[in-house]
């Protein structure tokens, strides 16, 4: 960047843009630049998701602002991982947990690594990865990611849970205390220069705003990039089938668990995110196979055999989902975040993640005292190349699922388009061979370690069904010690509630 002052433009609020203003502005608060943020006073948010990767920590930490600071004001709970319930009807133990791996998992992933390899060669072993990982036991112990005070650090990989609502608001005052300047209106128009970058904005009570960058958070309506500039957008549909979402709150939970669980229904999934204040329920459906009515309705009904009451007259939220990601999301002076940029369904949480990455990617060439056509080409493939990443992980969950229940879930496992990465790693699973390679080849181990599509696989049980398994012998591990192991590190940590 020059000395000349460079004045950013970021149109729409919520998390994505209030997190693009607070994390630009503190990366250049020393490089003369001026950020602020056009919001619609009448736009409310989407929050489809209220749960996060650990990529939110790390945000948080870069602008040391300290848990006890934000949690609070978000009613943010702890997250270890995601329990999928129900999405394995054949197997006994029909759930299984995903971790955010951690550093103490080294001691145990091996031996499920190992197990997963012998359950392929027939042999009679224990692969559900709940026996294997740390996160598991303290989840199912109700207990946090946070030691004791006194005990031997042991650093966990966590997220959180949080009001997304909330969350906007609490990074709104946060950007403003930084120095990002706030502005409320309606947007109506943008206008270019003779070179093609946009040049001013025009709200509607007539007010004319210009910049040198432009960052669309204008959520799916895209105001800056699709509407304006016609930048093309990818859908993902063909092999991602939900399109819609109800959002259903509940009482509190008792016991506060850390961990979404995520629980297979009729025409897709249902969430439930615990925080402080009330528990975040849902249901991730495909309008092909079911409408808004049917879902609500198959949503209470699960609520209620889960224990919860809803009244009748609590209100769902029906929420309409655009799945996919534009053709290039910067484009001259423009850059889209947030769901102008693209969005992927909430299986894995990964939509606050995908605008950490942007951003991140963003500064690398935006400090730089000048950048080339070849640096935003290069940005361009590196977000798309996350968002295949990740589509590809989350169409795993569908692709191998063994559910009878209704047509939606026969057609997913029989999607004939699915890319080429994907293909390439399920044949070599299918050939008992470890998947591994196959991923570092591929380049996919950017977005999801191997030992969690391993966790995925092994815990849908995804290996022929046979009656026939052989005794371990020396492939297997005593699970029993394994489990004393965890248990014995499970002590360490704090209870959530305490936390809380």
């Amino acid at each position: 960047m020059t000395d000349k002052q460079v004045n950013i433009i970021v149109l729409g609020g919520g998390s994505a843009g209030w997190m693009a203003a607070t994390a630009i502005q503190h990366a250049l608060k020393a490089h003369n630049t001026n950020i602020t943020l056009v919001e619609s006073p009448s736009i409310g948010t989407i929050g489809v998701g209220e749960g996060s990767t650990p990529h939110l920590k790390k945000f948080f930490d870069q602008l040391q602002v300290p848990e006890s600071e934000w949690m609070h004001e978000c009613h943010a709970t702890y997250k270890n991982g995601i329990s999928f319930v129900d999405w394995s009807e054949h197997l006994p133990e029909n759930r299984y947990f995903h971790p955010f791996p951690s550093i103490i998992d080294r001691q145990t992933a091996g031996a499920f690594l190992q197990h997963c390899m012998a359950r392929h060669h027939g042999k009679d072993v224990e692969v559900n990865p709940d026996h294997f990982f740390l996160a598991r036991t303290l989840s199912k112990k109700a207990l946090g990611p946070i030691v004791k005070s006194g005990a031997p650090n042991v650093a966990m990989n966590y997220a959180y849970h949080f009001d997304s609502n909330l969350l906007g608001q609490y990074l709104a005052k946060l950007a403003v205390k930084k120095g990002v300047a706030h502005i409320q209106g309606n947007f109506v128009a943008a206008q270019d220069d003779e070179s093609g970058n946009i040049k001013t904005i025009t709200l509607e009570d007539g007010r004319v705003l210009n910049a040198d960058f432009f960052i669309d958070a204008s959520g799916f309506s895209s105001h800056l990039l699709q509407q304006h500039k016609h930048i093309g957008f990818d859908s993902f549909s063909n092999n991602l089938f939900n399109d819609a979402a109800i959002a259903l709150p509940s009482e509190v939970s008792s016991p506060i668990l850390p961990e979404t669980q995520a629980t297979a229904l009729k025409f897709g999934w249902a969430w439930q995110i615990p925080l402080t204040n009330r528990t975040g329920n849902g249901y991730v459906f495909s309008q092909k196979y079911t409408d808004f009515d049917s879902a609500e309705q198959e949503l209470r009904e699960h609520l209620l055999h889960r224990g919860h009451t809803i009244a009748e007259t609590t209100k769902a939220r029906r929420i309409h989902m655009k799945v996919g990601q534009v053709k290039q999301a910067w484009h001259k002076n423009v850059m889209a975040i947030g769901l102008a940029q693209g969005f992927i369904e909430p299986l894995e949480a990964t939509a606050l993640h995908l605008v950490m990455d942007s951003i991140d990617l963003f500064l690398t060439v935006f400090k730089r005292n000048e950048y080339q056509q070849s640096d935003i080409d290069a940005f361009n493939h590196a977000v798309r190349q996350r968002y295949e990443g990740i589509r590809d992980y989350i169409v795993c969950h569908y692709k191998v699922n063994q559910l009878s229940r209704s047509q939606y879930w026969r057609d997913a496992a029989d999607m004939p388009e699915i890319s080429d990465n994907l293909q390439a790693v399920l044949t070599a699973w299918r050939n008992k061979q470890d998947i591994t390679p196959v991923l570092e080849a591929k380049q996919m181990l950017h977005y999801y370690p191997a030992v969690s599509w391993y966790c995925l696989l092994a815990g849908y049980g995804y290996y022929p069904h046979s009656t026939e398994l052989t005794k371990a012998g020396t492939y297997s591990f005593d699970v029993a010690k394994v489990n004393a192991f965890l248990h014995q590190r499970a002590e360490l940590f704090l209870p959530h509630q305490a936390l809380l």
